[in-house]
């Protein structure tokens, strides 16, 4: 039998998550025109049960620890905010534009957990941090002249609400909590925020665009539980640009499913986002290195 370490299966872990994220984001545009409300009920509903499952199979406590419950609510808060923002964003522009503004979360993970975990940011990577952003203007591409200009900003919106929900997550995480709880109380909560909206506004769907919605909910289940088993395999240093694998699954499906054909700018854009990634990355395991050998 081949042995497998725990970097390569946390590989294996990241990239499956980035392959059930692909599939969210393309079930959830071809679900049609249905109202936001109703495409972040359906993909947090699905996700909760097999949370839910999780918790009960393994047995664990469903009671947040002690001092981890405002951490909980915030990572809740500002994470529904940018599945919103994402879902949005895959209404009205290509999908790999989409998939690719909310890939700034990890930049903005870095700014959010220096401000409120105090965890110092080195002069590279604030200039990751700030190519980064340049290389998000090229998708956006910020002109009166854009008439997705709005859903690009609010794309762009979601990845830093990404960004915050993955800070409280890492917060929590350092708190000691389990992760299956992280999970299903995110889902448990976007799923009670969202259901007053759907019982009250409801909008007919067709089984097509009911069936597209459940798959959407089972590949986030999927995705959440694969990107929390792959940092228990590797540290982010090790694996986290791997992830970044999401944007080349979202330019394939884009294309053979919806035909989709990113311009120029959003390429140089892409190019820009995925080259700080491997920087951050390559610069990320230096320092651990110099620190393992001090």
């Amino acid at each position: 039998m081949i042995s497998v370490n725990n970097k390569t299966k946390g590989v294996i872990c990241i990239v499956l998550s980035a392959v059930c994220f692909t599939g969210m984001n393309a079930f959830v545009r071809l679900s049609g025109d249905i109202p936001t409300f109703q495409k972040v009920f359906f993909r947090n509903f699905v996700a909760m049960f097999f949370a839910l499952f999780v918790l009960i199979r393994s047995k664990s406590s469903f009671l947040p620890k002690k001092g981890c419950l405002k951490y909980h609510i915030i990572r809740s808060v500002v994470g529904l905010l940018g599945v919103f923002g994402n879902f949005y964003a895959l209404d009205k522009i290509e999908l790999s534009d989409a998939s690719m503004l909310n890939k700034m979360s990890p930049f903005f993970a870095l700014i959010f957990s220096a401000i409120f975990i105090k965890e110092k940011v080195k002069p590279k990577q604030a200039i990751a941090i700030a190519v980064a952003f340049m290389g998000a203007l090229f998708i956006i591409k910020p002109s009166f002249g854009n008439e997705n200009l709005i859903a690009s900003a609010i794309g762009f919106f979601g990845g830093m609400c990404a960004g915050g929900a993955y800070t409280a997550v890492r917060k929590l995480g350092i708190m000691g909590e389990n992760g299956s709880l992280i999970v299903f109380f995110f889902s448990a909560f976007s799923t009670v925020v969202t259901a007053p909206n759907l019982i009250f506004n409801y909008h007919h769907m067709e089984p097509a665009q009911l069936a597209a919605l459940l798959a959407a909910g089972v590949c986030a289940a999927g995705g959440q539980f694969s990107i929390t088993a792959a940092y228990k395999f590797a540290p982010s240093r090790e694996i986290s640009v791997y992830d970044y694998s999401q944007v080349v699954f979202a330019a394939i499906a884009g294309y053979f499913i919806f035909g989709d054909v990113p311009d120029a700018l959003s390429f140089v854009g892409y190019i820009i986002i995925c080259s700080m990634a491997v920087w951050m990355f390559i610069y990320n395991n230096r320092r651990h290195t110099q620190k393992s050998e001090n």
